[in-house]
């Protein structure tokens, strides 16, 4: 059966929303000259200028004005906010300090830790071969801290906080729009960004106005660099199933760790491949499995329905 064209628009709305996280290397390590804090106050500031602006634009305000007065949801997109913005400046650090194999690793491992997340939060009963896949991922991070003697923080402070985001997103999908989602989760940090970077100008410690007009402009196209997958992500995810997208979504570590070993040169010592191998199987059992239920799903609707 053909594809329709709006899958098959989702489809290619996810590769690009995805493909462009995995170039976010390129753009942050343009940034170098300044701190991870300042970059994340940035992104923050901007992100929510351009989301208000678009909310104006789109005549969404009912919806704004539903979340404010809904509490469980204005909170839930609070705590959403303070996560990902966690999960912003853990991914800028990394870039900037020459960790972006890492921040791989961290999106690697995301889709293990939603199931986990899963299982503890909404109490799923995992499939054998989701049980198999997580042991394999423990694994992985073990043979990681033996190799290095150190906690992987990063990939596993990515993969938590975007975990956590999402279970967020998914409890308040229904009642606030993507758009309006993302104006709230930055409307409660963006006064602590702004005083931030006020702060940093002031004391001229700032790099927004002293690193040159390319530096400057970057900077306040953070909005536009947030903003943009996060648009055709959402693009995508109203068109094709999620597990179309979640296959898709190892487009964005794939870029990563090529661009982490090819452009950025970082090294891949013996326990680290080992690791990496260990969760690419853990992935591949996992994807296997998600395939094999959602035909085994369809298949049933098609008996039920004949």
């Amino acid at each position: 059966m053909a594809k329709s064209p709006a899958a098959s628009r989702g489809v290619l709305f996810g590769f690009v929303a995805y493909g462009l996280w995995g170039l976010f290397p390129l753009y942050f390590d343009q940034l170098a000259s300044a701190s991870a804090l300042e970059i994340l106050a940035h992104r923050i500031v901007w992100t929510f200028v351009l989301s208000a602006i678009a909310i104006v634009v789109m005549r969404q305000w009912d919806n704004v004005k539903y979340v404010f007065a809904n509490r469980k949801v204005f909170v839930t997109l609070a705590i959403a906010g303070v996560v990902v913005a966690a999960n912003w400046g853990i991914y800028v650090w990394a870039v900037v300090s020459d960790r972006v194999v890492d921040a791989a690793l961290g999106y690697f491992i995301n889709p293990l830790v939603t199931v986990a997340v899963a299982v503890v939060a909404l109490r799923e009963r995992l499939r054998v071969a989701q049980v198999i896949a997580l042991l394999i991922g423990v694994a992985a991070v073990v043979v990681l801290i033996v190799g290095y003697g150190e906690v992987p923080w990063v990939a596993l402070g990515l993969a938590l906080t975007f975990a956590a985001y999402s279970y967020a997103k998914n409890r308040v999908g229904p009642y606030a729009k993507p758009l309006v989602g993302l104006g709230i989760e930055t409307t409660v940090l963006a006064p602590f960004a702004a005083a931030f970077i006020i702060y940093l100008q002031a004391t001229g410690t700032g790099t927004l106005v002293n690193q040159g007009p390319l530096h400057m402009w970057l900077l306040l196209l953070a909005g536009v660099v947030t903003a943009g997958p996060l648009l055709f992500f959402a693009a995508a995810a109203s068109r094709i199933p999620l597990s179309t997208l979640g296959m898709i979504q190892y487009v964005t570590p794939v870029f990563q760790f090529v661009m982490g070993v090819l452009i950025y040169h970082e090294t891949m010592p013996s326990a680290r491949w080992a690791g990496f191998v260990l969760i690419w199987c853990a992935l591949i059992l996992l994807t296997w499995d998600s395939v094999h239920a959602t035909r085994k799903g369809h298949a049933s609707e098609g008996v039920e329905a004949a």
